[in-house]
């Protein structure tokens, strides 16, 4: 079966500098192909599972011809960061030590603007879809995590969805939620096309997708301390997950449309 994507892994040659933008601490790094990129953390508040969710919700994002910069995995030397002056940044180097992951950096992106810009009904609808279909919390007023770079938009920062791994408990329930959160997020009221929306991406995201993406998270990344269950394990109920919450996407939507028409 060909694969639904292939991530480059680089090497980190240079941390540039920190962005002190939420909790999770990502830094703007260099890395060895010359590009730089912005890196995310498995020594961070929510380790690994971040970046699980980082790499899930992205490429499903890219399958659905969502724009999004190159994620690659990121290798961290261990003698990394030693000469690291700020303690803080120090000690979240050398926990990180192994495999993270990292957005291509936009040079000269700003960040997205609903005042500012006014997106079709469509891509609203798209974008209001994805983040409801994988429980996505972070895409509000407060923090839109889109930018626009060259004239289009561009999403970043999937680092808090799939939430539902941080209790690792009734996934069931979970992957049927109606995920009331999504009332809060910055493109709702533009969102009027979400019935068709739903129709054209479950004709995109196929079982086969969903599983070679689930499939494609690192060994290395689930080998948990509060649960005895094994990396295979883990990805089947990640894959469960989706799957489910993709075939019972009347739930989400309708939550959605009521939450639209609320602010309309």
């Amino acid at each position: 079966m060909k694969k639904t994507l292939e991530l480059r892994t680089v090497n980190v040659t240079r941390y540039i500098s920190p962005l002190r933008e939420g909790g999770s601490l990502p830094a703007l790094a260099e890395a060895d192909d010359d590009f730089k990129y912005v890196l995310k953390f498995r020594g961070a508040g929510h380790g690994v599972k971040a970046l699980i969710a980082e790499l899930i919700g992205g490429e499903i994002a890219r399958v659905l011809n969502l724009k999004m910069p190159e994620l690659v995995f990121a290798n961290l030397d261990e003698a990394f960061g030693r000469s690291e002056g700020d303690e803080e940044i120090q000690d979240l180097l050398q926990g990180s030590q192994g495999l993270n992951l990292a957005l291509h950096f936009l040079s000269g992106a700003i960040t997205f603007d609903p005042v500012v810009t006014q997106l079709s009904p469509e891509l609203a609808s798209q974008i209001v879809w994805l983040d409801a279909f994988i429980t996505n919390v972070d895409r509000t007023f407060r923090n839109t995590n889109m930018l626009i770079w060259h004239k289009e938009l561009w999403l970043i920062d999937h680092g808090a969805c799939l939430y539902f791994h941080h209790s690792w408990s009734s996934w069931e329930k979970h992957a049927q939620s109606p995920f009331a959160l999504i009332k809060d997020h910055v493109l709702l009221p533009q969102a009027s096309k979400l019935s068709a929306t739903d129709i054209a991406f479950k004709k995109l995201l196929t079982k086969e997708i969903l599983q070679d993406i689930v499939n494609y998270t690192p060994e290395d990344w689930l080998h948990w301390e509060d649960t005895d269950e094994t990396p295979e394990e883990i990805r089947a109920v990640y894959f469960q997950f989706l799957w489910t919450r993709l075939n019972h996407s009347e739930i989400f939507i309708n939550e959605a449309q009521n939450a639209r028409e609320k602010l309309i």
